[in-house]
């Protein structure tokens, strides 16, 4: 049975800056602090996080409020399905709650929930907190 699961963090940036820099190759590298990614803006576009270790596509995308990827590491088994992640961006005060949800996980995908919050969510606050700029 696939696992799911979701997490979610409020980010001190707007919406609009948190989607841009999600789908930016530069900024996505920037702001989880890993030497490259490659995003696009662009529905069917792959892109790759953490130097190779996240790979996948865009499947779905809102401006400003909804991203859907699939989504796959290196230690997926290469007869595992790729997992589904869909982040939505709210307004919460001038920043960003973002929920993401990650689904179709196969069964060793459990550590992936506290990965989301520490490689991602936790970077990204202090990206923003030490970029007033991309506010």
């Amino acid at each position: 049975m696939a696992l799911s699961f979701t997490v979610s963090a409020v980010i001190p940036a707007s919406k609009e800056a948190v989607y841009n820099a999600w789908l930016d190759s530069k900024q996505h590298a920037e702001m989880t602090n890993s030497t490259s990614a490659v995003a696009s803006t662009k529905v069917g576009a792959e892109f790759m996080a953490y130097d190779g270790y996240i790979t996948g596509r865009n499947e779905d995308l809102v401006p400003h409020s909804k991203i859907v990827q699939s989504w796959r590491t290196v230690e997926f088994a290469d007869d595992e399905a790729d997992s589904i992640i869909e982040l939505t961006l709210e307004d919460k005060n001038g920043s960003t709650l973002i929920t993401l949800t990650h689904c179709n996980l196969p069964p060793h995908g459990g550590q992936y929930e506290s990965g989301w919050v520490e490689h991602y969510f936790e970077r990204m606050r202090v990206y923003w907190q030490n970029s007033s700029q991309l506010k």
